[in-house]
């Protein structure tokens, strides 16, 4: 199966209201071209070159993730340029470093809360039951907009096992939800990606993270 038929053989499973957020992670900019020519809409990379060297190729034809460990130092006004939004924020220090660099535009950047939702010490992430405070303390500032969730969940063996993870943060996501904080919309819930994704929208995912299912083995 070639790749344009990859995407959209996805793009015909997927509910009408989940996202697919094509991973660019070791792909080049041409593949990545490809997966946009044939339909993809939202691209996420983990790497702020990655991103750059895509998005010279492709331009602003989609929607541009970070999905990646966004350290301090990487925080500059022209690398946030290169993002829509954020999705792997997990502390107010991150969150307020991105805040002051947007400062100065007045652009406001939306953020995803990620959650490590398997308690991994190993790994990044807020714990579940720190999560509504740190959403809390995010919305004081004035240039970051939470816009919902995201988790990894563990790396399991079986799919079946990602459900509690996933599970766990979508009741996160409706409870702060429901709580109507202000500066905090609850949009989108980014869980799964190529090995979870089917239980993740079973779960309420209402964005997934694919790039091998799409782009085959690396």
């Amino acid at each position: 199966m070639t790749l344009k038929e990859r995407v959209r053989s996805i793009l015909l499973q997927l509910p009408s209201n989940v996202e697919l957020l094509a991973v660019g992670k070791g792909r080049t900019p041409e593949e990545i071209l490809e997966a946009v020519n044939a339909g993809v809409a939202a691209v996420g990379e983990n790497y702020i070159k990655d991103a750059r060297d895509a998005r010279s190729v492709v331009g602003t034809r989609v929607e541009w993730h970070y999905i990646g460990r966004l350290r301090s130092h990487d925080v500059r006004a022209s690398n946030l340029s290169l993002f829509d939004m954020i999705e792997s924020v997990d502390t107010l220090e991150l969150a307020a470093r991105i805040d002051e660099k947007c400062t100065p535009t007045g652009r406001v950047m939306p953020i995803l809360v990620e959650v490590n939702s398997g308690r991994e010490p190993q790994k990044a992430g807020v714990w579940p039951e720190q999560t509504e405070a740190l959403v809390r303390q995010i919305a004081a500032l004035k240039c970051v907009r939470v816009a919902g969730l995201m988790t990894m969940g563990p790396l399991m063996v079986a799919r079946e096992a990602y459900r509690p993870c996933f599970a766990e943060t979508r009741r996160l996501f409706l409870d702060i939800g429901r709580m109507a904080i202000p500066g905090v919309s609850m949009e989108k819930l980014s869980m799964g990606t190529s090995d979870s994704y089917e239980v993740a929208i079973e779960e309420g995912a209402n964005v997934v993270r694919l790039g091998t299912v799409l782009f085959g083995p690396r």
